[in-house]
């Protein structure tokens, strides 16, 4: 049997697969007829639907970035375009297409691919910090400038109204910060968002200490707090990120889920260990929160009832520094409502071996 040598388009084709294999940006080959002709390590990883031998367009679904390959295979110069992958997360890559000229060989177009993402993520952060910090910090800077007036001014020598107002500073001014504390704990969090914490932690131990802590505020609300804890329940992750996510559950069910009769004055929380998973959850039965608010529970500053939510000493941001932290830990938060049945927050984190 005679083994056919390779045509040169072929030989050519390895060489620049070779080449393209020892850098570390993903890159593509693509040929005249606009098939993947090659595509690196990082490529692939990048984009597991991208087939080789098959018509990028098939796999993908960006017709500014097809255009310019179009363009570039035609004679055209290297041009530079904005490719944005949507799913499973968004990501934003910087696209460099190129025409590679080997003598003897049909047009080929190189595209080089940089990751705006964190760049694009930490714009988008700063934006929204500015707006929406800037708006959460006005109204109390409003208030303590105009009782600041108010006592250099009508209530200088008026004692009773002194005291009100300073009464009402303080309050105020722990608000601003309530809102700076989160704020710095956030930025924190992501700070270390790509290292997965790794100590075992005892979340059985971790619950019911924070249960504890929150006995006081269960009695001021006239809730009451029931434990379904299994023993001996263990996650790789910081203490103190997990203390602060089953704090800020729990308080936000004190606060928030309160029904009106009796019966509804309870909030439940379990904790216990399925297979590789570990699942707590924290369920109110209050008033419950409509289906067009539920996916927006986790953003910065959003909120269902603002003015219900300050009255109560909320920052806004009490939920997004929990889904964070979920993040953090490779976990996974879900919430669950529904108006007059009250709500339900699971989190689901890899179980860790027992201390």
């Amino acid at each position: 049997m005679v083994t056919q040598k390779p045509t040169w388009r072929e030989q050519a084709i390895d060489l620049l697969a070779a080449a393209i294999n020892a850098l570390p940006e993903p890159i593509f080959l693509i040929d005249a007829e606009t098939r993947v002709a090659a595509a690196n390590a990082a490529a692939q990883a990048l984009a597991p639907a991208v087939r080789l031998d098959e018509p990028l367009s098939r796999s993908l679904r960006s017709p500014d970035m097809l255009d310019a390959v179009a363009r570039v295979l035609a004679g055209g110069e290297a041009e530079k375009t904005v490719w944005v992958e949507r799913l499973p997360v968004e990501c934003w890559f910087e696209a460099h297409i190129a025409p590679v000229e080997i003598e003897g060989l049909d047009a080929i177009a190189m595209i080089s691919l940089r990751d705006l993402t964190e760049s694009r993520r930490v714009e988008r952060m700063r934006v929204d910090f500015v707006a929406n910090a800037s708006h959460e910090l006005r109204t109390p800077l409003a208030s303590l400038l105009g009782f600041v007036e108010t006592l250099q001014g009508p209530a200088r020598d008026d004692a009773a109204t002194r005291e009100k107002f300073l009464g009402i500073m303080r309050e105020q001014a722990q608000r601003m910060a309530r809102l700076v504390d989160d704020l710095l704990s956030l930025s924190r969090i992501e700070q270390h968002m790509h290292v997965r914490p790794a100590t075992p932690v005892d979340l059985t131990l971790l619950v019911a200490h924070i249960v504890d802590t929150l006995s006081q505020m269960a009695e001021d609300n006239g809730m009451t707090i029931h434990l379904d804890l299994a023993p001996n329940v263990v996650a790789p992750g910081d203490r103190d990120e997990l203390a602060r996510v089953v704090e800020n559950l729990v308080e936000n069910a004190l606060k928030y889920g309160c029904g009106d009769d009796a019966t509804k004055k309870s909030v439940e929380i379990a904790l216990s260990r399925k297979g590789a998973l570990v699942h707590l959850t924290v369920r109110d039965h209050g008033p419950g929160v409509a289906p067009e608010h539920i996916p927006r529970l986790t953003e910065r500053f959003y909120r269902v009832d603002a003015g219900k939510s300050r009255a109560k000493g909320g920052t806004g941001l009490g939920l997004a520094i929990v889904k964070h932290i979920v993040l953090r830990h490779r976990g996974r938060l879900s919430i669950e409502s529904a108006l007059g049945e009250g709500t339900l927050f699971r989190v689901v984190l890899p179980a860790g071996d027992v201390i």
